[in-house]
């Protein structure tokens, strides 16, 4: 309903009409409708960002940055980035969008971990440090600077992602 009308055509009767529940139940489970906006498009996200698995790092986080920014570009993506940008960000909505992110890093993490057990990789990679090097850019691109997420962009990316994960031992930090 919020990817197709967006964000301002949701109200609490319709969502309560659509789910046979009364609108104080939507109410008490989500608090505001801002909260019923996020929380639809972040469960409809989380189910429709695949993990790609195609034996080469490369390929997958190649793969999972097409996804994303594909995404990103779509009216479900739209919608969520709108719906983040005009809700207050009380604790409910911040502890929400945490969990979210940690859901999906943890999803994702495989693919840096199936890395690190191929050799690809050094053991020492913060895999959700490198997932969030890997998708700011197509964020940065998407929402500030809407310049164009094509795929020679999403290589050069993961390219220099993969060069600096692989060529870069941390310091101790004393």
């Amino acid at each position: 309903m919020a990817a197709e009308n967006g964000p301002d055509a949701v109200s609490i009767g319709e969502v309560a009409r659509l789910a046979g529940v009364h609108e104080s139940s939507i109410y008490r489970r989500c608090g505001t409708q801002e909260h019923v906006i996020l929380d639809a498009l972040l469960s409809f996200s989380s189910q429709h960002l695949p993990i790609p698995d195609s034996g080469s790092v490369r390929k997958d986080l190649i793969e999972f940055a097409r996804s994303i920014a594909t995404y990103q570009a779509g009216p479900q993506g739209i919608a969520l980035a709108r719906a983040m940008a005009v809700a207050d960000d009380d604790s409910v909505l911040a502890s929400s969008r945490i969990e979210f992110w940690q859901s999906r890093f943890e999803l994702a993490r495989v693919m840096i971990d199936r890395a690190v057990a191929r050799g690809e990789v050094p053991e020492t990679v913060d895999a959700a440090m490198a997932l969030e090097a890997l998708i700011a850019p197509a964020h940065f691109r998407a929402l500030l600077t809407h310049q164009p997420i094509d795929e020679p962009f999403l290589e050069r990316v993961v390219d220099q992602l993969l060069q600096g994960i692989g060529r870069y031992e941390p310091r101790s930090r004393a």
